[in-house]
Parts: C-alpha cells; sequence; structure tokens
C-alpha cells in the first residue's frame, strides 16, 4: 500500500522542485493526465485495500486512461467542443468514490483496533 503513496508524494516533489514549465497550449491536456493519474492512484490503493490489487490491471489502466482522456481533450479541440470537461467529470468523480471508499477502509481498521 505504501509503494503508491510513495510514487504519488515522490512524482509530487519532483514537479514541484523542477522548472518544467508546460506550455498554455497544453494545460488542458496535462491537466487532464494528472486527474486520471491521480484516480488510477487512488484505485490502486483501494484495490489493495480490497485484497485485489493486480499490476498488471493497474499499470495499464494508468496508461491506457491516461492516454484516452488525453485524446478524448485534443478531439474535442480540434472540433471545438470542450470534450476535456466529460474526462474531467467522469475521472472526478472516480477519484471521489475511490478517496470515499478509502476512506471508509481507514475508518473501519481504526475502529476494529
Amino acid at each position: 500500500m505504501w509503494l503508491p503513496i510513495f510514487g504519488l508524494i515522490l512524482g509530487l516533489m519532483i514537479g514541484y522542485l523542477s522548472p518544467f514549465n508546460i506550455p498554455v497550449e497544453y494545460a488542458k491536456y496535462f491537466s487532464v493526465a494528472i486527474l486520471v493519474a491521480f484516480d488510477s492512484v487512488m484505485g490502486g490503493i483501494r484495490a489493495y485495500q480490497e485484497d485485489h490489487f493486480d499490476n498488471t490491471i493497474f499499470l495499464s489502466g494508468f496508461f491506457v486512461n491516461i492516454i484516452m482522456a488525453s485524446l478524448l481533450a485534443f478531439i474535442g479541440d480540434r472540433i471545438g467542443v470542450d470534450l476535456y470537461l466529460a474526462a474531467v467529470v467522469a475521472f472526478g468523480t472516480r477519484l471521489f468514490q475511490n478517496i470515499s471508499i478509502i476512506r471508509r477502509h481507514i475508518i473501519n481498521r481504526l475502529h476494529k483496533g
């Protein structure tokens, strides 16, 4: 369980400390990719807590979801429709659902002692 959390913290630290700047034109794509990455990490933590974590499923979901959400945002830009909002709503909803389930698991463990 600590590996995904460690990876998330390490990634945030590297991102914060690096002098890398994202051009404004790519901000939508990058923000969608970050949201999807957070969703995948929280889904992995949830799966680990429920004892059905599979590394292959986690990694494939991580990369495929990032690619598909970014592609959706790109296609939306090309046709003049803000399709990235669909990815933000879908993955934002999943992210908060995963966080609430993780929270419940932690609370249940604390109450059991």
